[in-house]
Order: C-alpha cells, then sequence, then structure tokens
C-alpha cells in the first residue's frame, strides 16, 4: 500500500506543479490585465495556453555562434531544479522523497539554479543575455544569506532539518506567529530566488528581456515554465517551514497544503504587480544592512527559547 502510495505521488507531482505553475501564469495575466484596464480581464485566463501554443509552433531564432549544448543544459535545468526540489515538500503529512536533510536539499536545488540561468545567458552569445546571467549571480549573493538563516532557523525551531518533521513541530503555534521575520524574509527571498516581481533583473526590460531574451520557441516555454515552478516551489517550502504543513480543521492534511500553498502563490504573484522594482545596488544594501541583521537576531531568539 505504502510502495503504491508512493509511485501515485511521484506520477502526480510533476502534473500538479505544472498546474500550479499554469494557474500562478494565469494569474499573473489576469492582475496584468486588470492594471492595465482590459475591457475583459476574465480572457486572460486563457492567455497562458495561447502563448504556450505559439511557442511550440514559431520558428526558433539563434544568435551568432551560440554554444547550443550549453544554453539547452541551462534551459533544461531550471524546471529540473524545480522538480528536485519539490520533492522533499511534504504533500499533506508525506513527501516524494523524506530525506533526514530536506532543508539542506531544497538550499542545494535553488542555488543549482543560479547555475541554470547563467548558462543560458552565456550559451547564447548575447551581451545582454549574458548581463542577465551575471545579474543573477550578483542576486544571488545578496539573497542567498538572509535566505539561509531564514530555513536554518525554521530548522532551529524544531530541531531538525527534515521538513516533515519541522511542519510536525508547529503542532499548536506555527512558526509565522513567533517567527515573523524569519517568514517575511523567506517571501522576499523566494522573490529574489524566482527572479520574480520588484527582483526580476536578472529578465529585467531595460535589457530586453535580460537572460531569456534570444529564448524563442520551445526553449522559451521551458525556460518560463521553470521560472514558474520556482515560484510555485517556494511557495509550498513556505507551508511546512512556517505555517504549519497540512494541519488544519476538517479537511485532509494534502488539501490544506494546496490551500496554504496557492495562498502563498497567491501573494508572490500579487507583489509583482504591487512592489516597485529594487535597484540592484539598493537591494545588496538592505540585504547585508537589514535583513541579515535581522535574521540574525530572529535566529538568536529562537534559541534562546527553543535549546533551554
Amino acid at each position: 500500500m505504502r510502495e503504491a502510495t508512493a509511485v501515485w505521488t511521484v506520477v502526480a507531482l510533476p502534473i500538479l506543479l505544472a498546474g500550479l505553475a499554469f494557474a500562478a501564469a494565469a494569474f499573473n495575466s489576469v492582475l496584468r490585465a486588470v492594471g492595465a484596464g482590459h475591457p475583459e480581464p476574465a480572457r486572460a485566463l486563457t492567455d497562458p495556453l495561447r502563448e504556450a501554443a505559439r511557442s511550440l509552433i514559431v520558428q526558433r531564432r539563434g544568435t551568432l555562434a551560440p554554444d547550443r549544448l550549453l544554453t539547452r543544459i541551462g534551459v533544461i535545468s531550471l524546471p529540473v531544479a524545480a522538480l528536485l526540489a519539490a520533492v522533499v515538500v511534504p504533500i499533506g503529512t508525506e513527501p516524494v522523497a523524506r530525506l533526514r536533510i530536506g532543508v539542506v536539499w531544497f538550499n542545494a536545488m535553488e542555488v543549482a539554479v543560479w547555475g541554470a540561468v547563467w548558462l543560458t545567458g552565456w550559451g547564447v552569445n548575447s551581451a545582454y543575455a549574458l548581463i542577465g546571467g551575471y545579474r543573477f549571480i550578483a542576486q544571488g549573493l545578496a539573497y542567498e544569506l538572509p535566505h539561509m538563516f531564514a530555513l536554518i532557523t525554521a530548522a532551529l525551531g524544531a530541531g531538525s532539518l527534515d521538513l516533515t518533521k519541522v511542519a510536525a513541530a508547529q503542532d499548536g503555534l506555527w512558526f509565522v506567529v513567533w517567527m515573523p521575520v524569519a517568514f517575511v524574509v523567506y517571501l522576499f527571498s523566494a522573490l529574489a530566488m524566482a527572479f520574480w516581481g520588484p527582483l526580476g533583473h536578472p529578465v529585467a526590460g531595460d535589457l530586453a528581456g535580460g537572460a531569456a531574451v534570444e529564448l524563442s520557441g520551445p526553449d522559451r516555454l521551458v525556460f518560463l515554465a521553470g521560472r514558474y515552478m520556482l515560484l510555485v516551489v517556494a511557495a509550498a517550502v513556505a507551508v511546512p517551514l512556517f505555517l504549519g504543513g497540512g494541519a488544519g480543521p476538517l479537511l485532509p492534511a494534502w488539501t490544506w497544503s494546496l490551500v496554504k500553498t496557492c495562498a502563498v502563490l497567491a501573494a508572490l504573484v500579487w507583489a509583482r504587480h504591487r512592489l516597485l522594482v529594487l535597484r540592484m545596488d539598493r537591494f545588496m544594501e538592505l540585504s547585508w544592512m537589514v535583513l541579515i541583521p535581522a535574521m540574525l537576531l530572529q535566529a538568536l531568539v529562537v534559541a534562546i527559547v527553543v535549546l533551554p
């Protein structure tokens, strides 16, 4: 019975991740239509489908002397890293792969995204794309420490690096209640991790699209899908870390996990349309001067409460 459940979960996970990624893309499209005063914002729900269909049939374009192998490795690595990060996230009470170091695994797959974006920018042999790739590396160096401290603080509160045990440790009081700084810093770093909204510098308009500027056809579709999948995984990991996992009344645990994931995902998508773009130098200053000290103080408070 347990083996059958594991097999079903392995099959269902990519479908669930792709479905949530499409939902995020559709919600983002609707918000963009509403913000632009579109007369029929409901039509925006089908925009991701139309864009996907167009990407599948459009002719690929290329630059002079690109490294196609590195480009394809970078493009494909983005959704693969998101999928591998998702295997340790509990869907209800159990993940696809229960690792004792699930928090470390998630962080490692997230760092793999740095290589994916950089390879994509490097391989196409374009100045704008290359600058976009280097921007993501610089952004990663700025957000990774506060992000890592947020993960460590939640793990310290539970006394475990297993995401399932972290969620179970919140029985009666979710970590978001007594680790609010860690929760806010995690959400902020999630935007940077998925290069989304105010931290979308690697694919910003001032670089004509940055790392993704030369991608077309299926390559562009896979890259954008990977970006949305990464946003979904970031939202999903927030649930066992700070929101009690599948805990909740009446409904099954997997339903509560899905509901909470959708709520966090909606907040992250909404942030793209409500928060101003943060200049890279200001972001680095904010990270080193504000977020890291705030997280160290939050970790100290948690250590004082837990370790005695």
